[in-house]
């Protein structure tokens, strides 16, 4: 199916499902499954138009790239396709683009990927959280060519090691499951999922591969990996810390497993800051999870990813299978509610595909955001697919 890139050109079929004040958003394009009323499994081999439960994504309004985590690689498209499910035009992390299996089916642990979550693009390198391989990888600029091989790794001591933590107690230079990562207030952070952690490098975009970081936020040292701290929430606390973004003013971190994202405001030196804002709880102190309607502008179920633009923060609140935007950014206070939702009827409703069917612009488990001027790029996970919204 052709699709208008212009959003003047948005028919009313892709511009039902929103809900809120001062906002419009459609669909306009959709990549990877073509499932319209019916959710389509992941063929067995893969192609270049086919994604398996994509984790992650990027977007710069001409370019899109996806980790297409279940496939254990990232698909590049250097310009935005004309049509929906066109091909990708070029693979990374396997050899072409009907090879399957990590690392490269066991044959390549450093150009080869192990469910990969999190992309961007900084300072023109890709970059790419290599998760279940516990490393961050880095190319000198996007290729153009399959198979690249990367040129930088972080959390690693080399690209043949993957072990988590480099096969020890976790130290300020390793990490398990790092899942996202952002540079905000001149510092690049990564949030170290599976040691319960978020570590930060001042003044760098990318640190030099063996540097230690200079910030550790949620344990008390660095050898701890520990469930908040191993004692109660706070807001010094993460269970699962998934995704980064923010300005010079104020952090965001999206702490999936606690049911919130924290913003400190201003971005913590140290530590030992309590976060400022707690968006999706009422209160730094609970982990409340509600599993029926109605869930509200207030509270979030698994909110694996944030983004955020000067005007907007935008969340995907996972396990609501919805969007929440905010139209002026919280930087403090507890529980402050969205102004908009994305895929939902209403503030109320939470179903995968509204419990219906898979139409253009309803989500499954959507996992991770990127956001460019008004072009947002969600990675459908559930529905095997990567979809763009017009948003203003």
């Amino acid at each position: 199916m052709a699709v208008n890139l212009d959003p003047r050109a948005a028919t009313s079929r892709h511009s039902t499902m929103w809900s809120g004040v001062g906002a419009f958003a459609s669909p306009i394009l959709r990549l990877g499954a073509a499932s319209p009323g019916g959710l389509a499994l992941p063929a067995a081999t893969p192609t270049a138009s086919q994604m398996y439960a994509p984790r992650g994504v990027w977007t710069d309004g001409t370019r899109v790239i996806a980790c297409d985590t279940g496939n254990h690689r990232v698909l590049i498209w250097h310009r935005l396709p004309g049509e929906d499910g066109a091909p990708a035009d070029v693979v990374l992390g396997q050899a072409d683009f009907t090879s399957e299996g990590s690392a490269a089916g066991g044959t390549d642990t450093r150009r080869g990927l192990n469910l990969p979550t999190g992309v961007a693009v900084i300072d023109g390198r890709l970059v790419v959280a290599d998760a279940w391989h516990h490393r961050l990888l880095a190319w000198d600029d996007v290729p153009t060519e399959n198979f690249a091989a990367p040129t930088y790794v972080l959390g690693q001591a080399g690209f043949d090691e993957v072990e988590p933590n480099r096969g020890t107690l976790p130290t300020l230079a390793s990490f398990y499951w790092p899942f996202g990562f952002g540079v905000v207030a001149g510092t690049f952070w990564v949030a170290d999922t599976g040691n319960r952690r978020v570590l930060g490098w001042r003044g760098t975009s990318l640190p030099d591969p063996d540097r230690p970081a200079d910030v550790l936020l949620g344990q008390d040292e660095s050898s701890d990996r520990s469930d908040n701290r191993g004692g109660e929430i706070g807001g010094t606390t993460f269970r699962w810390p998934h995704a980064v973004t923010g300005d010079d003013d104020t952090l965001y971190i999206a702490d999936a497993g606690d049911h919130r994202v924290l913003g400190w405001t201003p971005p913590p030196a140290d530590g030992d800051t309590p976060a400022s804002v707690v968006l999706g709880q009422q209160d730094l102190t609970l982990i409340d999870e509600f599993k029926i309607r109605p869930q509200g502008a207030q509270r979030m179920r698994f909110p694996y990813a944030v983004t955020s633009d000067a005007r907007r923060l935008i969340v995907a609140d996972t396990s609501n299978n919805r969007i929440l935007v905010w139209h002026t950014w919280p930087r403090t206070g507890a529980g402050v509610p969205a102004d908009t939702v994305l895929a939902q009827p209403d503030m109320d409703a939470n179903g995968e595909n509204r419990w219906t069917s898979v139409e253009d612009d309803s989500l499954c488990w959507p996992y991770g955001l990127s956001l460019a001027d008004d072009t947002l790029a969600i990675a459908d996970s559930g529905n095997n697919r990567v979809l763009l919204w017009q948003i203003r």
